[in-house]
């Protein structure tokens, strides 16, 4: 059960950033675990699955207990779902599913590991100068790059990587500069069994150049003094995947996101 150090580490990245928000809730339902910021943005008000899903039946007990759980709160709301948690009949539903409760998927990604993380190539790029997020204005870089790159209104990502985020140790971001403009960032979370990677963007017209490989790469190193040894994940774009390959991690399950916001 490899793929739990994926999903262990994606669901702990949600549980630091809810610390401390009075509309914030985590705990656990039957078959699924919530970690929600209570924020406007759906994707980080989350379910995820907590134990194997048998049947179709099955799945649809757990999306409607989440719906009523979020659906009481008034907020909108995501479902993150790793595969290996599904049989190939409930895989196959899936999206049936989903749509009959009102969700709709958002993203897929490939969820990946590294053991051990392969030396860079003499190609990468080496004028960036990396930062971690410790002041106002360097949050405030960290917001902006995030809020173009994923496509996500500056209010929303604002709320979600709050004026707190440089407080909760265990998310930590970081801000590549390049002459002195702020072109890209990476974030790291430390759980139990492995360090993940999440937030890895670059502003466009400094992409092809290296900066997201430069980034992941300090972001991981830096993560690594502490943990010396434990494996790295992360949940892929199509963009970011050839690289992530090269640098030696491998695909050994899929998330897909299905949130109750119209598309």
């Amino acid at each position: 059960m490899q793929f739990l150090s994926v999903t262990d580490n994606l669901r702990d990245s949600f549980r630091i950033l809810s610390a401390g928000r009075p509309r914030a809730h985590t705990g656990e339902l039957p078959g699924i675990g919530l970690a929600s910021l209570g924020v406007a943005f759906q994707m980080f008000n989350a379910a995820f699955l907590s134990a194997p899903v048998d049947s179709p039946a099955d799945m649809e007990m757990r999306l409607q207990t989440a719906r009523r759980h979020f659906e009481a709160l008034g907020i909108p709301w995501s479902f993150w779902i790793c595969e290996d948690w599904l049989t190939r009949k409930v895989r196959r539903k899936l999206s049936q599913i989903c749509f009959d409760k009102g969700l709709r998927l958002a993203a897929e990604m490939p969820g990946m590991i590294a053991q051990q993380v392969e030396p860079p190539s003499l190609r990468q790029h080496s004028g960036l100068v990396i930062r971690r997020v410790d002041s106002i204005h360097s949050l405030a870089h960290f917001r902006a790059i995030g809020s173009t790159c994923f496509h996500v209104p500056i209010i929303w990502f604002t709320e979600v990587f709050d004026d707190n985020l440089s407080a909760r140790e265990d998310f930590v971001c970081w801000v590549g500069y390049h002459d002195g403009v702020p072109v890209a960032t990476a974030a790291s979370v430390t759980s139990a069994a492995a360090i993940g990677i999440y937030n890895v963007g670059t502003m466009p017209g400094h992409r092809g150049r290296g900066n997201g490989e430069a980034i992941t790469r300090h972001a991981i190193a830096q993560a690594l003094c502490s943990r010396p040894g434990v494996p790295v994940v992360l949940q892929s774009t199509e963009q970011g995947l050839k690289i992530y390959e090269r640098m030696g991690f491998r695909a050994i399950t899929r998330i897909l996101v299905y949130n109750s916001a119209p598309q």
